[in-house]
């Protein structure tokens, strides 16, 4: 468990830095588009698993690396959907582009959360942890909620 959120919290911020290159630099727009979801896939997975670990017991101090490896891929989230990234393939809805300032704000909210969880974390109160990790997936699910297709 340990070495996955460690996996998770050493890719998920390069990973989100090498895709805020532009198509001129070489990335064709499936390759952001496929390159930000497996990102998502990540960050999911990176939230399932602290809150597993967090109800199996396990100290939550060891979760501040990939809450802030969380809270760092949300603050670069809104770089992964540069324009010409709107394609079929992409899940995200036409609000991403059209209401750039909101998409951004909730980008920050969660970044925030997230951050907040790893201060929780840090202290090592399950309670707060457990309580930051709500909020954290609260942020994550109210952007969906807007800028993501439900399909």
């Amino acid at each position: 468990m340990k070495r996955t959120l460690l996996l998770v919290a050493a890719l998920a911020a390069p990973l989100a830095a090498a895709l805020a290159q532009t198509p001129a630099a070489g990335v064709t727009p499936e390759q952001i588009i496929a390159a930000r979801q497996s990102a998502y896939i990540l960050s999911g997975g990176a939230l399932a698993s602290m809150k597993g670990a967090a109800d199996a017991g396990a100290d939550v101090r060891s979760l501040v690396i990939p809450s802030r490896a969380l809270a760092r891929w949300a603050r670069t989230l809104p770089t992964l959907f540069p324009a010409g990234t709107n394609l079929p393939s992409s899940k995200a809805l036409p609000a991403v582009w059209s209401d750039r300032q909101g998409f951004e704000a909730r980008a920050a909210a969660y970044a925030e959360a997230a951050r907040l969880m790893a201060e929780a974390a840090q202290s090592g109160d399950r309670d707060a942890f457990l309580a930051r990790w709500a909020e954290t997936r609260a942020t994550c699910a109210a952007c969906h909620d807007i800028y993501r297709r439900s399909d």
